[in-house]
């Protein structure tokens, strides 16, 4: 409803503003190149993957050869023994004997890193040590038959 007095333009809505609005995307490019120095950064401070090197098969288990010192976590599962190591390696397997009982053994990759899986027609128990040995480290498994 208009009142009484002429329309001037003094009270009426600002017309738009022709120029473009850049606050948005300078909040975006903003947000953008603090996600790729992030990711820059993480990828520099990144620990180098633990390698598995090589794998010897002994009178009673294996030895496992890797140039860092890798996570292991042993695992004992229905009569079979397993190790969960947080490195990288490729797959493999073999046969070992414990006495008169064969035991099969098998890497391969998994989630958390490489599974290490023994298995034998006899519940086995397993210890595992390791230690640095000549600027590698060294894991040494041996297995026993119930």
């Amino acid at each position: 409803m208009g009142g009484p007095e002429p329309e001037d333009g003094r009270h009426s809505t600002p017309d738009d503003d022709p120029r473009p609005n850049l606050w948005p995307r300078f909040l975006f490019s903003l947000a953008l190149f603090g996600l790729m120095v992030g990711m820059m950064i993480g990828r520099l401070t990144e620990p180098e993957l633990v390698q598995l090197q090589r794998i010897e098969v002994r009178q009673d288990g294996l030895v496992l050869w890797f140039d860092h010192e890798p996570e292991v976590r042993a695992e004992e599962l229905e009569g079979a023994y397993a190790l969960v190591l947080g490195a990288d390696g490729r797959a493999a397997r073999g046969r070992l004997n414990l006495g008169a009982a064969p035991v099969s053994w098998r890497v391969q990759r998994a989630t958390e890193g490489v599974l290490l899986r023994f298995v034998a027609t006899r519940p086995l128990r397993g210890e595992w040590h390791g230690g640095a040995e000549g600027g590698h480290w060294r894991l040494q498994v041996s297995l026993h038959v119930e």
